[in-house]
């Protein structure tokens, strides 16, 4: 039995569901291939992924393909409750709101597992961790899984590393078809409109200081310099900060950041990147946000502990006064600012992105039995065929080589 917030609200969800539809027409062709020849017949598939009206055409996806699909969020403030009401008024076992408190959210997840699925898709780790963990039983049919995101992918290869991944997963992050557009063009233009929404503030002229320089800072420091802002990398790793000095960039340390910044967005998967002595130095009116798939990056622990009063100032953006007066102004509670406080992705980005976790799932599923407890690639079949088909759906047509070409190319002298 679902358990969401308020069913009547489901005409709102359906309305974005259908929506979203209309813009991804990569999905639309799997779909109407699921529907014919039906791959989940008899399979039960988990999904722990931000529950918007993307992932709720993707379940759809999977339900035409003969699947029977329970579905939960992956963040606590993710969730939109229109979209779960429409799912469930759809016929989908749902257990997820908006809001969720940690010992909720838990409960909902390991309701999510709780029907033994056989296949099932993870956004951040929380599943397998479950899975390995006190809900061992509830993977006793598992034949695989897909990962969604950077940091689920950090926490799989940290267990394989160990010898400690107990399942066969697919690493769909890596997927050129996922990080090249969802982690740079998706989460570059979804971060800041959620910024927008929430603050109604100007990014023009703006220094916004972009913590990491992986696919999804670039994305985003490449939309900031799009349009007027100043970007600031702060980086750990040597060669991703030349990369964006050479991209026309200012690099430093985060110390010297903090006492410059207007706007700080973390997008690195680790923890404590912004802290206590960056909350000392920085600006009156700051903005502190995170893009990053957990709440750790941003020690609010420490930020609450530096002010004298902490207050709603408006939707999904808290006040912390310090001592000296200043304002510091943290966004959607430290969790992704791009879905806590926006839409998540565009459409037609996400289109790529459920399009490899459809396939891969069908792929695993065909492969039962022939693949081992480890972190598995996208096949590259799948990776090419997803762009061949949103070429197509754009009606963009590309060259190919000739006979003579591919014998120039493969010869060994």
């Amino acid at each position: 039995m679902s358990n969401i917030k308020d069913i009547s609200l489901a005409q709102s969800g359906e309305d974005k569901i259908k929506w979203v539809e209309s813009y991804m027409p990569v999905l639309n062709i799997i779909k109407k291939e699921f529907e014919q020849t039906k791959p989940f017949a008899g399979k039960r598939i988990s999904m722990s992924i931000h529950l918007e009206a993307k992932t709720a055409f993707l379940a759809k996806v999977l339900k035409a393909g003969g699947a029977e699909v329970y579905v939960t969020g992956c963040n606590p403030l993710s969730t939109q409750d229109d979209v779960a009401a429409a799912l469930v008024k759809d016929g989908f076992e749902v257990n997820a709101w908006r809001g969720v408190n940690e010992e909720e959210y838990k409960a909902h997840l390991i309701k999510t597992l709780s029907l033994c699925p056989h296949v099932m898709i993870d956004d951040g780790g929380d599943l397998i961790n479950l899975l390995q963990g006190e809900c061992r039983e509830y993977g006793k049919d598992l034949i695989g899984g897909c990962e969604e995101t950077t940091t689920g992918i950090h926490r799989l290869k940290a267990k394989e590393a160990q010898g400690k991944l107990d399942y066969t997963m697919i690493n769909i992050n890596d997927a050129d078809c996922k990080h090249l557009f969802d982690n740079r063009y998706g989460t570059g233009q979804s971060t800041l409109d959620g910024i927008m929404n929430s603050t109604n503030l100007i990014i023009a002229g703006k220094t916004v200081v972009i913590a990491g320089y992986g696919w999804c800072g670039k994305g985003i420091a490449m939309r900031v310099k799009g349009m007027g802002g100043i970007p600031v990398i702060t980086e750990i790793d040597s060669v991703k900060a030349i990369e964006a000095v050479m991209d026309g960039f200012a690099v430093m340390k985060m110390d010297d950041a903090a006492k410059i910044g207007d706007l700080f967005i973390t997008v690195t998967g680790c923890c404590d990147v912004i802290r206590k002595e960056h909350f000392e130095v920085m600006k009156d009116g700051v903005l502190i946000s995170n893009s990053g798939h957990f709440d750790c990056e941003i020690d609010k622990k420490a930020l609450a502990e530096c002010a004298v009063e902490v207050f709603h100032r408006k939707p999904n953006i808290m006040g912390y006064r310090m001592k000296d007066g200043r304002v510091l102004n943290l966004m959607a509670e430290g969790r992704l600012v791009n879905l806590a406080a926006g839409n998540g992705h565009p459409a037609e980005i996400m289109d790529m992105s459920f399009s490899l976790q459809a396939k891969c799932l069908e792929y695993l599923v065909k492969n039962e039995g022939k693949m081992e407890h480890r972190l598995y690639s996208v096949p590259v079949d799948i990776d090419k065929k997803v762009a061949e088909l949103k070429l197509k759906s754009l009606g963009i047509t590309i060259d190919e080589l000739s006979k003579e070409q591919i014998d120039y190319l493969n010869k060994a002298e």
